[in-house]
C-alpha cells in the first residue's frame, strides 16, 4: 500500500507542475501593455525548447558591441548587426553541445538548480523562428539594462569554446532550475521592460504565444 502511494506521489509532482505552467503561462502581467505602431522592434527566437532575446547591436543610444565586442567571439560575422542572449544553468549550458550530450547528472542540474550563466552570440541576422516585439524607446532602454544588469559588473567571459564561431558564454547573476528555466527569465525580462507577458512559463510555448510570429520579411530597427 505504502509502496502505491509512493508512486502515486510521485507521479503527481509532474502533472502537478504541467497544470501551474498551464496556469502561468495564461496568467499576464503588465496586463494593461499594448504594442506600439513605431518603435524597435526586439525577437525571441526559439529553438522549440528554448528562447533568446534578439536585440539590434545599437539603437536607441544604447551599443551592445561596446560591452560585449566581437573580439570576444572565435570568428564574428563582418558586420555584427543583432545580439542574441540566453541564460540557463551552468552545467546545462557548458557541457551539453547538443541535445546528445545530455547526462543524468545535466539533467539533475537543470531540473535542482545551479549557477546561471549567459549565453550571448553576435550575429549579421536574428536568425530563424523568430517572434517579434515591437518597444517604446523607455521598454527598450529599460530591457537593455535589465539584460545588462544580469552580467553582474563588467562581463567576464567564461574560458569555453562557445557552440560555434559567433557566440561565447559569461558569468551571471543568480540561479537557475526548473522554476527559474531559460524561458522565465526571458518572460522577467520582458516583465521588466514593462511588457505584457505570462506570469510563470517554464516553457517556451507559454511565452511565445502571445507575440507575433515573424514569417519572412523582419521589421526595420528604430535608431
Amino acid at each position: 500500500m505504502w509502496g502505491r502511494r509512493l508512486l502515486l506521489a510521485l507521479a503527481a509532482i509532474p502533472i502537478a507542475f504541467l497544470l501551474a505552467a498551464l496556469a502561468g503561462s495564461l496568467l499576464p502581467l503588465n496586463r494593461g501593455w499594448d504594442e506600439p505602431a513605431e518603435g524597435t522592434t526586439v525577437y525571441l527566437r526559439s529553438n522549440g525548447i528554448h528562447v533568446d532575446i534578439v536585440m539590434p547591436a545599437q539603437a536607441q543610444g544604447l551599443d551592445w558591441s561596446a560591452q560585449l565586442p566581437p573580439s570576444h567571439v572565435r570568428a564574428a560575422p563582418a558586420e555584427v548587426r543583432w545580439y542574441g542572449f540566453g541564460a540557463g544553468e551552468r552545467r546545462v549550458y557548458l557541457e551539453t553541445p547538443s541535445w546528445s550530450d545530455i547526462t543524468p547528472r545535466t539533467l539533475w542540474s537543470a531540473l535542482a538548480g545551479g549557477e546561471r550563466v549567459m549565453h550571448v552570440d553576435q550575429t549579421a541576422d536574428p536568425g530563424a523562428e523568430l517572434y517579434a516585439v515591437r518597444l517604446r524607446p523607455e521598454e527598450y532602454r529599460r530591457l537593455w539594462a535589465a539584460i545588462r544588469a544580469d552580467f553582474d559588473g563588467k562581463p567576464r567571459r567564461i574560458d569555453h569554446p562557445g557552440y560555434g564561431p559567433d557566440d561565447a558564454f559569461y558569468e551571471a547573476r543568480g540561479k537557475a532550475s526548473a522554476v527559474q528555466t531559460c524561458n522565465q527569465w526571458v518572460a522577467d525580462k520582458l516583465r521588466l521592460a514593462g511588457v505584457r507577458t505570462s506570469a510563470w512559463t517554464p516553457f517556451a510555448q507559454g511565452l511565445l504565444w502571445r507575440y507575433r510570429k515573424v514569417d519572412e520579411r523582419l521589421e526595420d530597427v528604430a535608431r
